[in-house]
């Protein structure tokens, strides 16, 4: 099973500094398909269950092996579904690469602010950031979107950088009190604010971003809901699956 999580909140949390963005958006979709698109059409599959692949373009529908048959209603949906999906992929894609900006830039900065070598860390972050966004441009383009892909590429890349981050910074620490400067150690009394300080501005940007996301979801998942069209033991295709805020109180 694939899942967006809107919240973003675990891509988020600033390891070693104790710290982490407010965003509040309450939106989680599911969906057992990978999707994807192509010049003209719009793609889900898996690997289990059926059906396995399917297909729309145009206000056709193709499920597993065959052409199937719309009323005009549905062709309609199908239609405005195919529509909604391609305006929805920049801004899914956009979602993608600002949770990764959060996770990794700020803290890169404070590093590089605060490190005993900033010219050599800045150096490190820089090849980390770029392998982090060959990942990325993998499982987030114009053409796909994997969010499990995405979330487990930053938190890797946020895993193998922190500790040369969190080193860096406290080998500027002891550099500052061997040499006494006092000046330089201040700043490290109020870390966390100013981590907070450059996280909150970005951190409410992709709020925005992700609840307009979050409406485009909802809107798939309504033109979803309403196909009269059945598989044939009389299940819909049910492609998104999305759990409401109040699912999300009761949880926490």
């Amino acid at each position: 099973m694939h899942r967006l999580s809107i919240g973003l909140s675990s891509l988020l949390l600033l390891a070693g500094a104790g710290q982490a963005a407010e965003i509040n958006v309450d939106c989680d979709v599911e969906s057992d398909y990978e999707f994807a698109l192509t010049d003209r059409s719009v793609i889900f599959t898996r690997d289990t269950g059926t059906p396995r692949a399917i297909v729309m373009r145009q206000g056709k529908l193709f499920v597993d092996d065959r052409w199937v048959a719309l009323s005009p209603a549905d062709s309609k949906r199908i239609a405005d579904y195919e529509r909604n999906a391609r305006a929805a992929m920049p801004l899914a894609r956009q979602v993608g690469l600002d949770a990764a900006d959060i996770a990794f830039t700020a803290l890169s900065e404070v590093a590089i602010g605060f490190g005993g070598d900033p010219a050599r860390t800045r150096d490190k972050l820089d090849k980390a950031r770029k392998q982090l966004d060959q990942q990325l441009a993998r499982s987030v383009n114009a053409q796909h979107f994997n969010s499990e892909a995405m979330g487990e590429s930053i938190g890797m890349a946020v895993k193998e950088v922190m500790p040369m981050l969190v080193g860096d910074i406290v080998s500027g620490a002891l550099g500052a009190a061997f040499s006494g400067d006092e000046a330089r150690l201040k700043q490290f009394d109020d870390l966390d604010k100013q981590i907070e300080a450059r996280i909150q501005p970005r951190a409410d940007a992709l709020e925005v971003r992700a609840q307009a996301l979050c409406k485009k979801m909802e809107a798939l998942d309504a033109i979803d809901s309403a196909l009269e069209f059945r598989l044939a033991d009389g299940r819909s295709l049910d492609l998104l699956r999305i759990d409401p805020p109040e699912k999300h109180r009761k949880n926490d």
